[in-house]
């Protein structure tokens, strides 16, 4: 930077800071208010206008968005990856199976179309799938439920042999788990701080059948409340309907708060990889602590900001997308 402002800037693009001292490490190269110094300075107020007015006619969208983010972030890093379709016979990572439900691709399409028809060939689709998500979850709320930094470039491969080992599983274990995440950066407090999106969204039976026929003998997994576990059979019986879905968090499927983290205690987490989040003592204490909303939202804000910068691509690396489903 040859100037004293972009010192400034690259300099607070390198961390962010969250009341009580704590800090968020990000890369270098993205920051808040990025395209405030770009020809596009009402990129965020766009998409907040798209997403806000979606949200207002589809209630469960705060789930799929945050969700088609976390899947991005954990594959490749947050480049849009998970937004490119198949060409030809390179199957592209939304092909991979823990994929085929996800959501809200047309919700970045139009947001996509709304923003470049002000300002061509300025905004990612990564940074637009990264603010969307933020804006879809936070609009019951009135307000930012954390900090978005932009300057993400959009990445230029999707293979959906790159999925396997890089995104956990409902099915993992909690060793499993842990090892997936700090292979991102990401420590025992952002594994369970971001398991607490479970609080909203819905799962197919497929995900946790398993644990309502344990050994094969019709027997539920002894980590799952009984009760609990004989209404997600009256809700999936065998054979299960494709289409039949479950709420993740059987108290508050739409609402974001912490009634997940009680679930999870009361053994009616959902999937295996809930319920192992108090196999492990540390991580059992996270748990306890996140019922207090204080310290969940405190920690998930945090979590995010890590999420949202794992192996971004920025400055001239890859490209600016003309239409998220492709390369240019």
């Amino acid at each position: 930077m040859k100037t004293l402002l972009g010192f400034v800037l690259v300099f607070l693009s390198l961390t962010v800071v969250y009341g009580a001292g704590k800090k968020a490490p990000v890369k270098p190269g993205l920051r808040l208010d990025f395209y405030k110094s770009t020809r596009c300075p009402q990129a965020e107020k766009l998409v907040k206008q798209v997403t806000e007015d979606r949200v207002r006619k589809d209630s469960t969208l705060g789930a799929k968005l945050i969700r088609l983010h976390y899947h991005d972030c954990f594959v490749k890093g947050c480049d849009a990856s998970i937004l490119l379709d198949t060409v030809g016979t390179n199957q592209s990572e939304k092909d991979a199976r823990p994929n085929l439900s996800l959501g809200g691709f047309d919700v970045i399409d139009e947001i996509k179309k709304r923003v470049d028809d002000a300002c061509p060939g300025i905004v990612s689709c990564a940074d637009i799938l990264a603010l969307a998500a933020r804006d879809a979850v936070s609009f019951p709320f009135k307000k930012p439920m954390w900090d978005v930094l932009t300057g993400r470039k959009d990445g230029r491969v999707s293979l959906l042999s790159d999925v396997t080992g890089n995104l956990p599983s409902p099915f993992s274990n909690f060793s499993t788990l842990q090892n997936l995440f700090s292979n991102k950066n990401l420590d025992i407090n952002d594994l369970v701080a971001l398991s607490g999106a479970h609080t909203i969204g819905v799962a197919h039976c497929g995900a946790f059948a398993r644990r309502l026929n344990f050994t094969g003998r019709n027997d539920t997994d002894p980590s799952l409340d009984p009760s609990y576990g004989e209404f997600l059979k009256r809700q999936c019986p065998t054979p299960a309907n494709p289409a039949t879905t479950v709420a993740m968090d059987p108290n508050s499927a739409l609402t974001f708060d912490t009634h997940y983290f009680s679930a999870v205690n009361k053994k009616q987490g959902l999937f295996q990889s809930d319920a192992a989040l108090i196999t492990d003592p540390t991580s059992a204490g996270i748990v306890t602590r996140f019922q207090s909303p204080a310290a969940f939202f405190r920690q998930f804000k945090l979590s995010m900001v890590k999420m949202g910068a794992i192996e971004v691509l920025v400055g001239d690396a890859g490209e600016i997308r003309k239409n998220c489903r492709v390369i240019n």
